[in-house]
């Protein structure tokens, strides 16, 4: 079906700008808080970072956090913290960015696929029931659109494989999207139901560093293992050494870790975002409301299901459309809309249709019917703080195909 004269003239009038399908939000407290710390003496390593992990650790009720320079690098050292190697497999959805899986490959492990649930497009606990073999040391639930997975369940789950394997299996949960969200009376990142908790601070994400991310813990083997990682494997606590040190200026690089620092600049802006982070997530949900009472009775659009016992980030606000029935593929609808001067995208590419995956052979899309249907009928239509009322109408009137 294509746009016909009638649906052009009931439309509103097209915007003056490009309508994103998501941005920052930037004040003027943000910018001043940066050159602040810009005309300090310290640009990185120095008082801002740990002011940030703080503030972090007490808004998600986490005993501690590691800031580092990207969320991919966060799950890097999450499962290096606990050893993954070669003899051993990460298990996660492949609704997801591939940075959720690539952190197994870094450390030579194996990756394994459970599907999700087609109604939250979050993982699917029956499914992953069935994919925890002995071999799996981690799991990582994704927290797809900013709506958290059922970690109560997972949890009681890989409590259940533990006991019956042996084995600890250990919990890293991807809330780059759900910063700010919750399940139950526990904020995402408090890690009441797992080992670890990554975010993202990407710009399009709850708030923003401009690039980077962070773990939480409530352990704390992990979060030394953590900031060793992050700067080199090295460290300067003499109590930890394994030399007798030579003087002050000593320092010993003890495993193999990684350049993954955050600046101070970048962990300055964060602070200063974390104090809107509510905000963000409130507008966010008024306007995923206005979305979900829009699109409730429309015929060929499904909304995700959104559970009462949980409280959604609404990082992104994804539609399901039946092209089909419109007669419409998603590119032809995708290009439209960009010609109107709406952003749309895909959230996501299932990570095991990527060519580096499917050279695995070991990946097929039968065994993943739900994730296969999500990624022929998702679409991500612009959701973010400043998203106007007037703009988001735009998106509505656009959409009524």
């Amino acid at each position: 079906m294509e746009f016909t004269k009638s649906n052009r003239k009931s439309a509103m009038s097209k915007p003056t700008s490009f309508i994103p399908y998501g941005r920052q939000s930037i004040s003027d407290e943000d910018i001043e808080s940066v050159v602040e710390v810009l005309k300090s003496p310290f640009l990185t390593q120095g008082p801002v970072i740990p002011k940030f992990e703080e503030a972090l650790a007490k808004y998600s009720g986490a005993k501690y956090c590691v800031v580092v320079n990207s969320a991919t690098s966060a799950l890097h050292m999450a499962c290096m913290a606990i050893g993954l190697s070669s003899e051993d497999v990460l298990l996660t959805t492949p609704i997801s960015f591939a940075a959720s899986a690539n952190c197994a490959l870094y450390c030579g492990a194996q990756v394994e696929f459970a599907d999700i649930d087609l109604n939250t497009a979050n993982l699917s606990v029956s499914s992953l029931e069935n994919e925890i073999t002995t071999q799996v040391k981690a799991v990582v639930p994704v927290h797809m659109a900013g709506q958290s997975c059922d970690m109560k369940a997972i949890h009681a789950l890989v409590a259940e494989k533990q006991k019956k394997f042996g084995k600890k299996i250990f919990i890293i949960e991807d809330a780059a999207h759900a910063l700010g969200g919750m399940q139950e009376s526990n904020r995402v990142g408090s890690c009441v139901y797992s080992d670890m908790c990554v975010v993202s601070f990407h710009p399009v994400k709850s708030i923003t560093t401009g690039e980077g991310g962070a773990v939480f813990t409530n352990s704390k083997e992990l979060y030394e293992k953590l900031s060793e990682l992050r700067s080199h494997g090295i460290t300067k606590s003499t109590e930890k050494f394994v030399k007798e040190s030579p003087g002050p200026w000593y320092y010993e690089q003890q495993s193999l870790g990684y350049n993954y620092r955050m600046t101070d600049f970048q962990a300055a802006l964060g602070l200063s975002q974390l104090k809107r982070l509510d905000q963000f997530v409130a507008r966010r949900s008024l306007l995923a409301k206005r979305y979900d009472e829009a699109f409730r009775n429309y015929p060929h659009i499904q909304l995700l299901e959104q559970k009462s016992f949980q409280k959604s980030a609404h990082h992104l606000y994804v539609i399901k459309i039946d092209f089909k029935k419109l007669d419409i593929s998603k590119s032809e609808l995708m290009s439209k809309l960009g010609s109107q001067g709406i952003g749309v995208q895909v959230h996501y590419i299932p990570i095991y249709h990527h060519p580096y995956y499917a050279k695995m052979d070991s990946y097929s899309a039968l065994k993943f019917p739900g994730s296969e249907r999500y990624y022929f009928e998702a679409l991500s239509i612009p959701l973010y703080p400043d998203l106007t009322n007037d703009e988001q109408d735009y998106v509505i009137s656009s959409l009524k195909i």
